[in-house]
């Protein structure tokens, strides 16, 4: 039976979640320009109208990430539910 928690497996896990931290705050400069340059006469704040086309991306992204982590977390959860639901079988 195979272990969850090798070393490999904590860097690979350690590394995901950097580079989620590294997204996130990319993500969230992206925005602050939009709040910085934020201007009445394209639209109302925070509409899709009054955005440039990187501030929609990021915005979007922002929400598509988001979405990305639950799956993601979902997933391993299950991937450690089975394995521990087969070593009890075999116990």
């Amino acid at each position: 039976m195979k272990k969850i928690f090798t070393i490999k497996n904590i860097f690979l896990g350690i590394l995901f979640i950097l580079i989620d931290l590294v997204v996130y705050i990319v993500i969230g400069l992206i925005i602050m320009t939009y709040e910085d340059f934020y201007d009445k006469n394209l639209g109302p704040y925070w509409s899709l109208e009054s955005m440039t086309l990187t501030q929609k991306l990021a915005y979007i992204g922002f929400y598509v990430w988001w979405v990305l982590n639950i799956i993601l977390l979902i997933f391993i959860g299950y991937k450690i539910f089975q394995r521990s639901t087969i070593k009890q079988i075999h116990d």
